[in-house]
C-alpha cells in the first residue's frame, strides 16, 4: 500500500526535448524518492522519448491540450497509481526543483490542501510588466479576498496539491487558458479546501521556444478577467472529504 509520504512531480511538456534532460536531472536530485511523470502534450519533437531515457514515466497525448488539460490527465495518473501528493513543474527550467521541499513544509505546517509556489512573494528578482503585470495584481488581490489569505502569484504554474487537491483536481481540474491556475484556485476554496503560498524565485528559461508569444501580453489581462468570471460562475462542487 502507498505511503501517505508518496509525492508525484508531474511535468507538463510541449515540444522541451532541449530542456528536459537537465530538468529531470535536477528533480531526481531535489527529491529523489519522488515519482516523475512527463506528459507530453501533443508534443512534435522527442519530449517524449527523451523523458522515458531519462527514467521519467510518460503520458504521451496525441494533441495539445494545453497546461490544464495535461495536468488532468496527471492528477489521474496519480490518482490511479496511488499518489496522494502531486507537485507541477514547468519542463523549462523556471522552477528551482529545490524550492519543493518548502512547498512540502508550508503544506505541512499550515495544514495547506494547495501551497502555490509565488515569483512576488520576497524571493528572487522576477518582474512583470505592463498588462500582464496589472492583471496579476487584480487577480491576487480578488483571489486573496475570496479565499482569505494573502497571494501574490496567483498564475503561477508551480503548485502542490495534497491529497484532498489530487482527488478534487482528477475530476475537476479545468483546461481552458488560465483555468488551470486562476480557476483551479477557485475551484479549491469552494470545495473546501486550504490554499496558500510558499516564495520562490524564478529563473530564466533554460531553452526552448514558449508556448506563446509576448503579442499576448496585451490580451492577457481581459483573459484573466473572463477565466475568474467564469470561475464564479460556476457551481461549486462537492467539499472533499478529509479522508478517501
Amino acid at each position: 500500500m502507498p505511503t501517505p509520504e508518496r509525492l508525484l512531480v508531474v511535468l507538463p511538456a510541449w515540444n522541451e526535448e532541449i530542456t528536459l534532460p537537465a530538468v529531470l536531472a535536477e528533480i531526481r536530485a531535489a527529491v529523489p524518492d519522488a515519482g516523475v511523470l512527463v506528459v507530453s502534450d501533443g508534443s512534435t519533437d522527442r519530449t517524449a522519448v527523451v523523458a522515458l531515457e531519462a527514467g521519467a514515466a510518460v503520458l504521451d497525448l496525441p494533441i495539445n491540450l494545453g497546461v490544464g488539460g495535461a495536468m488532468r490527465a496527471g492528477f489521474r495518473y496519480a490518482l490511479a497509481n496511488g499518489y496522494p501528493r502531486v507537485v507541477q513543474v514547468d519542463a523549462d527550467g523556471q522552477h528551482d526543483p529545490t524550492e519543493i521541499v518548502r512547498l512540502l513544509d508550508v503544506a505541512a505546517a499550515e495544514g495547506a490542501d494547495v501551497v502555490i509556489g509565488a515569483r512576488f512573494a520576497g524571493a528572487g528578482a522576477y518582474q512583470a510588466r505592463g498588462p500582464r503585470r496589472w492583471a496579476m495584481r487584480v487577480l491576487s488581490t480578488t483571489l486573496s479576498r475570496l479565499v482569505g489569505t494573502r497571494l501574490t502569484d496567483t498564475t503561477s504554474g508551480f503548485k502542490l496539491s495534497g491529497p484532498r487537491a489530487v482527488r478534487l483536481f482528477a475530476q475537476e481540474y479545468p483546461a481552458e487558458y488560465l483555468g488551470d491556475t486562476v480557476e483551479s484556485l477557485v475551484i479549491a476554496h469552494r470545495a473546501g479546501l486550504v490554499v496558500r503560498q510558499a516564495p520562490v524565485a524564478m529563473r530564466p528559461r533554460a531553452g526552448g521556444a514558449p508556448s506563446h508569444g509576448p503579442w499576448r501580453a496585451g490580451v492577457f489581462l481581459a483573459r484573466a478577467g473572463l477565466a475568474l468570471a467564469v470561475a464564479l460562475s460556476r457551481p461549486a462542487p462537492r467539499p472533499v472529504r478529509t479522508s478517501a
